[in-house]
């Protein structure tokens, strides 16, 4: 027992020592890198997953980043670039089994309503952080969040909720800081619109 719960090399050698062991051969000491990331990876993907998925996404992470080792290029580090693993494979399965839920808005609150119309004002999302009852900002949010597409909606909840910069998201996404910008521009004007026409039709 004690030789599983405990690697059986150095724990303090550099993450970039052990990926170059892993990938001449040396398999074994990748246990040193899930150890070590383990807990990181767990708290990613539980941000982002149902709770009951989290082990199984986890372990799916760790699939993907032993398979892929081979393509790490050290441009960053690597608790970043597992960190855009764990995100990616939390897409894949808000792809694969996310359904939306269609809430009507005459069952909000008129908090929820003033929320909803101040999202297509220029203050937009920062309003949330201005929030006294954090709660029915995010119920009033994640109504409209529905509507979007996994990706856009990681996207905002990336940069408004975690406080990521572009830099670190195009980072972890493996793409153009101009490419996170366009994106994110074009994703907050759809939830502008999806939220605006929800209000019209219920006026």
């Amino acid at each position: 027992m004690e030789s599983i719960l405990k690697p059986s090399f150095n724990i303090d050698e550099s993450d970039e020592s052990i990926i170059h062991q892993v990938i001449n051969g040396d398999i074994n000491v990748f246990e040193n890198l899930l150890l070590k990331y383990k807990s990181h990876v767990f708290k990613v993907v539980y941000k982002r997953v149902p709770k009951n998925e989290v082990e199984e996404i986890a372990h799916e992470v760790f699939i993907k980043a032993y398979l892929a080792l081979p393509n790490f290029k050290f441009k960053s580090s690597f608790k970043s670039w597992l960190s855009g693993i764990a995100i990616r494979t939390s897409y894949d399965f808000w792809r694969n089994h996310y359904k939306s839920k269609e809430f009507s808005m005459s069952s909000l609150s008129e908090k929820h309503q003033t929320w909803l119309e101040n999202v297509i004002t220029d203050q937009s999302m920062q309003l949330y952080n201005d929030q006294s009852t954090e709660d029915e900002a995010r119920e009033v949010l994640n109504w409209a969040l529905n509507k979007l597409k996994p990706e856009e909606r990681m996207m905002l909840d990336l940069v408004y909720f975690e406080g990521l910069s572009g830099k670190e998201i195009a980072g972890m996404l493996d793409c153009s800081l101009a490419n996170i910008k366009i994106k994110l521009f074009r994703t907050r004007n759809k939830l502008r619109r999806i939220i605006e026409k929800q209000l019209k039709r219920e006026a």
